[in-house]
């Protein structure tokens, strides 16, 4: 086992090679996760996930939450106005960078970010690279991001707000959480763009060429509608499942898109997944309807498989002690990312997210490797 320890911006980052190793979720309790019956509606099909054991995650706030309230304040790095609570808090800022924002948290409450979320304005839009918690009433905070609106380099607004419809789809939100490579997310933007235009406009005789923005692309009507018209008897089935889930604490979905798991996404609480369900399930349904249909359908026994197997041979972990831990877990298969708490009272994993390598979950548990 071999162990790489470094600090920046008050950072700690683990690598560790793991040698025939099984991990745990998130190295601290492990809940015992159930997958249920499905809710498919045309090329999207999300299983249910239920657990033994949930936490209280009413103390976190939002990033949609925090920018709604003012509480939350996202700006280009170099422009400080609405970032600072006193003259005490005053500090230099370097000028603006495509990969980089600064935040600040005013709130009483911690803040959630989760890799994935796009924030709109500035000189060009970004998606979030990573999950991280910022502390409340914190100081302003390096944020590190991914543009997704290759091209624009001029200031639309001095602060940013979110796409509050949509998330980053699951293939552009992977190449901001495994690639890490502004190239890579740019490259899988503008095919997703192509690819969300071309399937809407596939009836129109002069559909016109695909913006490069990849939040302008979900603001026109037509794409709304169709992800709105594959989204939403998923999203009413399953949000009534929540509920009537409830005692059996439902917190999370495995995902599967044209008959091939692709994604979960699991949290700590029910009330914590319910927030984000409206933004996650758009995101699942621009991926279906850009996918190629499968012949076969995805068993609860694939999907319940695909969340078990969290061993891994090389771990990735970041730190901010006292505040969270955000650990990558690479295997030939998936890569795993856990956020967890480490704010007094709490210690517990706050997000999961498992993504499945293109191939790797065939719609048949024989081909799984």
């Amino acid at each position: 086992m071999s162990r790489f320890l470094f600090s920046r911006f008050g950072l700690g980052v683990v690598v560790v090679t793991l040698a025939c190793s099984s991990l745990i979720w998130g190295g601290m309790t492990t809940p015992s996760y159930k997958v249920l019956t499905p809710i498919s509606h045309g090329n999207l099909t999300i299983f249910p996930v239920v657990t033994s054991t949930t936490h209280d995650t009413s103390g976190f706030i939002t990033l949609d939450e925090g920018i709604r309230s003012g509480e939350v304040v996202v700006t280009e790095a170099g422009s400080t106005g609405g970032l600072i609570r006193g003259p005490q808090h005053r500090r230099p800022v370097s000028v603006a960078r495509v990969n980089s924002l600064v935040l600040v948290n005013n709130s009483k409450r911690p803040l959630i970010l989760l890799a994935g979320e796009i924030v709109t304005g500035g000189k060009q839009d970004r998606v979030v690279a990573k999950d991280r918690v910022i502390p409340a009433e914190s100081d302003p905070v390096d944020l590190g991001v991914f543009c997704v609106e290759p091209g624009r380099w001029t200031e639309t607004s001095a602060q940013f707000s979110t796409m509050k419809s949509q998330m980053a789809q699951p293939s552009v939100r992977s190449k901001a959480m495994v690639a890490k490579d502004q190239q890579q997310v740019w490259n899988s933007v503008g095919e997703a763009n192509v690819a969300v235009m071309g399937a809407i406009a596939s009836t129109e005789t002069a559909p016109g060429a695909p913006p490069s923005s990849y939040a302008k692309t979900f603001e026109d009507e037509r794409v709304r509608k169709a992800i709105a018209d594959q989204a939403a008897p998923v999203e009413r089935s399953y949000g009534s499942s929540i509920r009537q889930l409830r005692d059996q604490h439902a917190v999370g979905v495995v995902v599967a898109v044209g008959g091939r798991i692709i994604w979960a996404d699991l949290f700590a609480s029910t009330a914590l997944l319910e927030k984000y369900w409206p933004k996650l399930v758009r995101s699942y349904a621009a991926e279906a309807i850009t996918t190629q249909s499968g012949e076969k359908a995805v068993s609860v026994a694939e999907a319940q498989q695909f969340l078990d197997r969290t061993e891994g041979n090389r771990e990735v972990v970041e730190s901010e002690p006292g505040v969270y831990r955000q650990s990558e877990t690479v295997a030939s298969n998936f890569k795993l990312f856990t956020l967890a708490s480490l704010l007094p009272g709490t210690g517990f994993d706050l997000h999961i997210s498992k993504i499945a390598d293109a191939n790797a979950y065939a719609p048949e548990i024989g081909k799984l490797r």
